[in-house]
């Protein structure tokens, strides 16, 4: 199994950083006990620019979740259907040849689901099985790569595609000024990313993946949902649970294929956020650079949850391409608390 292409799609909606910081401000005003404190987790994050599924002021208009999803479905479809398109050009992949897709998002929901809309938009044939994915948050992108290679193994003749959409901003909770939401208000943007996994082309060969369950570690991260939609969780000891378990589970993974942390010449890690990127070259005693595609990544368009990864690999493909014989590792973390590792060789 390869990956045979890759591609992303972000909105038309640009906006510089502190553009954004001036409007929650202004929005919050006095509510917010120190207005300097939003400026500084906002100048922390390390992003610059992010894109929104809507113009800014269209979203002081929006009253209810519904209208929300609404407006998730509409741009999920939209930029699902360009993400997907570029990805399977760059693949060299027919329609036909699609015996999969992996559909996969934490900020929106419906039914029927966003591939099969994208199906009916791109007039794709009638035989694909389509599996929707919701509730992996951040791992997802990495989740759905693992599981369109688990399908390319099993069907060879066929390829797979993952699409990941997120539309972070329309799950911003106006009232919330916990610290969780106003991190999220300056770290998460939206965009989509596609993959397509096939058993030729010249990507990286996928020669393993491993999925990692912490128990019990529930509270870290998610979604507390509700009549008012969904409502950030997100635990300051996600960085712990990442130092803590992330260089073990790497090295035992590795281990069952002779290799070590030295043999990777390339990492492709989720743009979690600059702690949990520092976290992670911590845990796993990376050299200085090593996650540069990661914080690039995260510096032009934010945390995109599932599809920041898809980003990551992407930006790999196209401008930082490993030579050959070079082994990388794709790796996610999300909700559960869970990762998702990927062994690459190109």
């Amino acid at each position: 199994m390869r990956i045979a292409g890759a591609a992303s799609a972000l909105p038309r909606n640009k906006y510089d950083q502190q553009v954004l910081l001036s409007a929650l401000s202004a929005y919050w005003g006095k509510r917010l006990d120190d207005p300097r404190f939003l400026e500084r987790l906002h100048t922390r994050v390390g992003v610059e620019t992010r894109y929104l599924a809507l113009p800014m002021e269209a979203y002081y208009g929006i009253k209810t979740w519904g209208e929300n999803n609404g407006h998730w479905i509409a741009a999920a479809v939209e930029l699902g259907a360009e993400a997907l398109t570029c990805a399977l050009e760059r693949a060299g992949v027919e329609q036909q040849r699609l015996g999969a897709i992996f559909f996969v998002s934490v900020t929106g929901v419906a039914s029927p689901s966003i591939e099969a809309r994208i199906m009916n938009r791109l007039g794709l044939h009638n035989h694909i099985k389509r599996v929707p994915i919701f509730g992996l948050g951040c791992v997802a992108g990495a989740a759905g790569v693992a599981r369109a290679a688990d399908y390319v193994k099993a069907y060879p003749q066929q390829a797979a595609a993952v699409i990941a959409v997120e539309l972070c901003s329309l799950t911003l909770q106006r009232d919330d000024l916990s610290v969780a939401n106003l991190i999220s208000t300056g770290l998460f943007g939206d965009g989509a990313g596609a993959v397509i996994v096939a058993a030729d082309g010249d990507g990286p060969r996928i020669v393993d993946t491993l999925s990692v369950f912490y128990p019990n570690t529930e509270q870290m991260m998610g979604w507390d949902i509700s009549e008012r939609g969904f409502k950030i969780v997100l635990s300051r000891e996600v960085p712990e649970v990442v130092e803590k378990n992330l260089r073990s589970d790497v090295d035992a993974f590795l281990a069952g294929h002779g290799l070590t942390r030295a043999d990777i010449g390339n990492w492709i890690l989720h743009t979690g956020g600059p702690r949990i990127l520092e976290a992670t070259e911590q845990a796993l005693e990376l050299p200085a650079g090593a996650l540069d595609a990661s914080w690039t990544c995260l510096r032009r368009t934010g945390n995109l949850s599932s599809a920041s990864v898809l980003l990551v690999l992407e930006e790999t493909l196209l401008n930082r391409r490993p030579v050959a014989g070079t082994y990388s590792l794709m790796a996610a973390m999300g909700p559960g608390f869970c990762s998702e590792l990927i062994l690459l060789h190109w």
